[in-house]
């Protein structure tokens, strides 16, 4: 559920490079965004916005090298786990230079953990020079694709992160794009191709949204979904990081979990310890949660065994990907030495996808971590969403 990917500076130099060649801004119309913004007030809909900031976002600490895109900071609507509006945050990014294909595509872009405090949010990170799944987000820039990044529910807005509740990340993947579409100054149509991307805690997210978008979002044209290191059965995932030095990623999303559904009721579960070790942990980031918490079990927070709980089993299998599978084409990729999420649960949804006859390709890497995971499956995965998103189609090997 992890993801802090490390890029050499190779890399990202020759993706500032590139991005720096593109051509010149168009030029932005400062009213008419404040306009919108004031019109969007009243956004009362899934996707509305809220407002829409210009802001800026740099590839390295210290705010140094910033990416020349056009880009603003969104507030929008969305629908949480239990069907209330809410608002939800994240950043836009728009490529300066003309798209030369006709309209041009969005890509709902979910990252991975980041922490349970709004200070953790990729918003927040971006806006510092921090947020290192740009090295991967630039690569779609590069291609001429918007991408709509979204900060989840309670990350960088009032309220706790919803932490790996998977229909609130769909949805807020989801209505990221349709967001996206509608900041009059980003010029993007609402008729252009979309397609998601994630890994681990967005491989979740992105499974997720391919999942609901034909129930909640059936106007999006989505053309396929590209999810790894999918944290796919939460209590298999749980149960895999009992005691061990991620521990920390077992426990926010359990915290996660009591954020969306009341009735888990988490507090009243925990003894002592428990109590104070997670409130403490409330608005940590994901390296503090980690060390905070490694090496603990749930039984060393809690008298009773939660996940064997009705109320969670309940709300953990609904939370469980793989029941419904997205009528689009899937990439499913997962290292084969992933110790964070074991490669058996991301092939376990591979097999139900499949068995349910969806059109799914699996590849299995050979990196023996789960963050290396993400660095030798990215550019794979966005190579194979941007020919979807051209429309040719895909070959699956179920």
């Amino acid at each position: 559920m992890t993801l802090r990917v490390r890029v050499s500076m190779s890399i990202v130099l020759l993706v500032i490079a590139s991005l720096l060649a593109a051509s010149p801004a168009r030029a932005a119309s400062s009213a008419a965004s404040s306009a919108a913004s004031s019109a969007a007030l009243a956004a009362q809909a899934p996707g509305d916005v809220v407002s829409a900031e210009p802001t800026t976002v740099y590839l390295l600490p210290g705010k140094l090298l910033e990416v020349p895109v056009d880009a603003w900071h969104l507030l929008y609507r969305s629908t949480s786990a239990t069907g209330q509006l809410t608002t939800v945050s994240g950043t836009l990014l728009v490529p300066k230079a003309a798209y030369p294909l006709g309209r041009r595509p969005v890509i709902g872009y979910a990252t991975g953990t980041h922490g349970l405090g709004d200070q953790c949010a990729p918003s927040a990170s971006m806006s510092r020079g921090g947020e290192a799944e740009l090295a991967l987000v630039s690569l779609f820039l590069l291609k001429g694709f918007a991408v709509a990044i979204t900060d989840y529910e309670g990350l960088g807005t009032p309220g706790r992160h919803t932490y790996m509740v998977g229909v609130s990340q769909g949805h807020a993947v989801l209505d990221s794009i349709r967001a996206a579409t509608r900041v009059p100054a980003a010029n993007l149509s609402d008729r252009a191709p979309v397609a998601v991307m994630g890994y681990s805690q967005g491989g979740a997210s992105a499974g997720w949204a391919g999942q609901l978008q034909p129930s909640y979002a059936p106007e999006l044209r989505l053309k396929g979904v590209a999810a790894g290191g999918v944290p796919a059965d939460l209590r298999a995932v749980a149960a895999h990081l009992d005691g061990d030095q991620n521990f920390g990623l077992a426990a926010a999303a359990g915290v996660g979990l009591d954020a969306a559904y009341p009735e888990l009721d988490l507090e009243a579960d925990l003894n002592d310890r428990g109590r104070a070790l997670l409130s403490d942990a409330a608005d940590d980031c994901v390296g503090e949660l980690e060390d905070k918490l490694a090496g603990l079990r749930f039984s060393d927070l809690s008298p009773v065994d939660l996940l064997d709980l009705p109320k969670w089993r309940v709300r953990l299998a609904e939370n469980r990907l793989g029941a419904t599978p997205p009528k689009v084409p899937v990439f499913l990729y997962h290292a084969q030495g992933d110790e964070i999420i074991p490669q058996a649960v991301g092939a376990t949804l591979r097999s139900e996808y499949c068995r349910a006859g969806a059109n799914v390709r699996w590849t299995s890497l050979p990196a023996n971590s789960h963050v290396l995971g993400a660095v030798e499956g990215g550019p794979l995965a966005i190579e194979w969403l941007a020919l979807r998103v051209i429309g040719l189609p895909a070959i699956g090997n179920c």
